[in-house]
C-alpha cells in the first residue's frame, strides 16, 4: 500500500496524460495501467471552459485521484498561482510542484522549488515536489513537511533511464516519506530497476505515450513496477565472484 498524506493507493504507478496520439488511446492506456493517480499540467488544461476538449471527460473520475502539476512555472510565485487555480477548480488538494530552472535540460530550480513547497504547505496542500537527484535537497524538502519527494531518473522525456542509481539510492535510504521516481524512465526495465532500488512508486508519461503501442507499454510498465517492488521486498541474492552450484553435492552418486 502506497500512502501519501491522507491518501492510500494500491497501485504504485502514477501516469501522466500528455502527448498521446488520441483520446481513445489515452483512455485505453490509462485503463491498462491500472493506475489510481493521474497527473497533468494545469496550464495545458481548459479546466474552466466546458466547450473545450478535455481528456478528463473521457474517464470515470471516481476511479482516480488527480495530481495537477505546475509545469511551466519558472518561479515559486508562478507555481503557487497555478496550484491555487487547480484547487479552486475543485480538482484536488494534492499538487506536484514543478519549477523549471533550465529550459534546455528541464531540470528543476532547487531554490524556487523549496520556496514554492513551503508556501503551498502553509496553505494546506498535499505537496509532492519534482527534484533532481540531489540528496541534500530531498532531505530539506522532507524536513519542510513535503508528503513525498519525486527525484528524476534522468531529464524529462529523455528516456535515458536511471543515470545515477547511487544518488537515487541515497535519497531512498534517508527517506522519511515516499520516494516517487519521476522523469527519464524509458522502458519497463528502467521502472523495475527503480523499484528494486527501493522506490515507493514511479511516475510515467512519455515512456508510455510515445511508445509504438502505448496501451501495451502501459501494461508492461504496470507489471514491471509490480515485479520490481516484489523483488525489493524479497531481497536479492548476494553477488558472487565465482560460480556456485544450485544443487548440493551431498548425497550425489559418484562412479
Amino acid at each position: 500500500m502506497l500512502k501519501i498524506g491522507p491518501y492510500e493507493f494500491n497501485s504504485r504507478l502514477m501516469l501522466g496524460t500528455g502527448k498521446y496520439p488520441s483520446f481513445e488511446i489515452q483512455k485505453a492506456a490509462v485503463e491498462a495501467s491500472e493506475t489510481e493517480v493521474l497527473t497533468f499540467a494545469v496550464r495545458r488544461m481548459n479546466i474552466f471552459e466546458s466547450n473545450q476538449p478535455n481528456f478528463l471527460e473521457q474517464l470515470d473520475l471516481k476511479k482516480y485521484k488527480l495530481l495537477p502539476n505546475t509545469a511551466g512555472a519558472k518561479t515559486a510565485e508562478e507555481a503557487v498561482r497555478i496550484a491555487r487555480l487547480s484547487k479552486a477548480s475543485g480538482l484536488c488538494d494534492m499538487v506536484k510542484v514543478e519549477v523549471i530552472g533550465c529550459d534546455k535540460t528541464l531540470l528543476p530550480d532547487p531554490v524556487e522549488t523549496l520556496k514554492a513547497s513551503e508556501m503551498l504547505l502553509n496553505e494546506g496542500f498535499i505537496v509532492l515536489p519534482y527534484t533532481s537527484d540531489d540528496v541534500v535537497l530531498a532531505r530539506k524538502l522532507q524536513e519542510l513537511g513535503c508528503h513525498a519527494v519525486m527525484p528524476c531518473a534522468s531529464p524529462i522525456g529523455s528516456g535515458q533511464g536511471i543515470i545515477n542509481p547511487l544518488y537515487l539510492k541515497f535519497i531512498i535510504e534517508q527517506a522519511t516519506v515516499p520516494v516517487i521516481v519521476d522523469a527519464g524512465v524509458g522502458s519497463p526495465a528502467d521502472a523495475a530497476a527503480a523499484m528494486e532500488l527501493g522506490a515507493d512508486g514511479v511516475l510515467l508519461n512519455t515512456a508510455v505515450s510515445s511508445a509504438n503501442d502505448p496501451v501495451k507499454m502501459s501494461q508492461a510498465m504496470r507489471l514491471a513496477i509490480e515485479a520490481g517492488r516484489l523483488g525489493f521486498e524479497a531481497g536479492r541474492m548476494p553477488k558472487k565472484r565465482y560460480a556456485s552450484a544450485s544443487s548440493p553435492s551431498e548425497g550425489m552418486i559418484f562412479s
